[in-house]
């Protein structure tokens, strides 16, 4: 999820933190904690955001959608960014990594020269830089990798230095600027590939991946095109619970009751309409818990098939943990 240039007048403090609570769920075998970096408005109108919806359907949903989705008196809407942290067969798993850092983002400023605490959150939960093993990208959109590097000496270096970072190949190819392939998003997604994906590749710590990925015996990555080409989704099956990390899939509930309806960062409106049918379909049909990545509130939930659409099951019972760290 990102905000275009004139959102910036509507969400003054983007660099407010959310993560001073940590929350967590067990999962078989598997632990998952969140880790928020940001959580507000975002400076788009419904229309703006979701083009080609109908007030009537937010209107009709409205009381599930506000507050975490919707501004009741601005009419904006509301989103959230996150890293879910997953721990399995003792390695230290990220999922996406926000908007970071010192970023020079001139066609999304409200994601530029941030200045926020996610690093002291991820402390928080108990994981250190040096930790980290694995990164995944679901998608290199500019709100997905900004954590991937930090500015040392002028120059941006991995944040994990021990991290492998796993980037869908289709991704990396399409958002190379050597490419200079059009896109929805304009420009908006200027300088992320040089300053938050290159020096990964050039520290010869990414893993560019097609198709599918094992990270192991519980977690797979699996292609899930149609935001962008390259966008993908982590299945979690462990001890019986299954799970699925969507990324971008949904920025919002009304799209599980309205499951055709996209984002204006869609780059294959139809392919990203039947990615989401396919994964929510999927997902009721065995129980798995739905985590996306901009979901404040509850966070994740399960969907049951309701009338050739989607309806919300029930909300994720994520715990709040005590924590003695600063």
């Amino acid at each position: 999820m990102q905000s275009q240039s004139q959102s910036q007048s509507q969400n003054q403090n983007p660099g407010q933190d959310p993560g001073r609570d940590v929350y967590e769920l067990a999962l078989g075998d598997v632990t998952i904690t969140r880790v928020g970096e940001f959580s507000g408005p975002v400076g788009m109108t419904p229309d703006v955001f979701f083009p080609g919806g109908t007030e009537e359907a937010w209107q009709r949903h409205r009381p599930l959608l506000t507050p975490d989705f919707l501004d009741p008196d601005t009419n904006i809407c509301v989103s959230a960014l996150q890293t879910w942290v997953l721990r399995s067969e003792g390695r230290t798993i990220l999922i996406d990594t926000g908007a970071g850092n010192h970023k020079e983002r001139p066609y999304a400023p409200v994601w530029g020269h941030l200045e926020t605490d996610y690093l002291e959150n991820l402390a928080r939960a108990g994981v250190r830089p040096e930790d980290v093993d694995v990164v995944v990208n679901t998608h290199l959109h500019l709100d997905h990798v900004g954590w991937n590097t930090v500015l040392r000496d002028r120059t941006w270096v991995p944040t994990f230095p021990n991290a492998t970072y796993l980037m869908p190949k289709a991704d990396f190819d399409f958002w190379n600027p050597a490419h200079a392939n059009p896109s929805v998003f304009g420009p908006g997604n200027q300088n992320v590939f040089e300053d938050s994906v290159a020096p990964v590749h050039a520290a010869g710590q990414a893993l560019l991946w097609e198709d599918s990925h094992r990270i192991d015996g519980h977690l797979r990555l699996e292609a899930a095109p149609g935001h962008t080409p390259g966008s993908s989704v982590i299945t979690l099956e462990s001890g019986g619970d299954r799970a699925v990390f969507v990324g971008d899939l949904l920025h919002t509930p009304l799209q599980i009751m309205e499951p055709d309806q996209n984002s204006c960062f869609c780059e294959d409106p139809a392919g990203a309409r039947a990615t989401r049918r396919r994964i929510l379909g999927r997902a009721a049909d065995r129980n798995a818990l739905v985590l996306p990545a901009h979901f404040g509130g509850h966070g994740a939930l399960e969907v049951r098939r309701d009338a050739g659409a989607f309806g919300i099951k029930e909300w994720a019972p994520f715990a709040r943990l005590r924590t003695d760290r600063p």
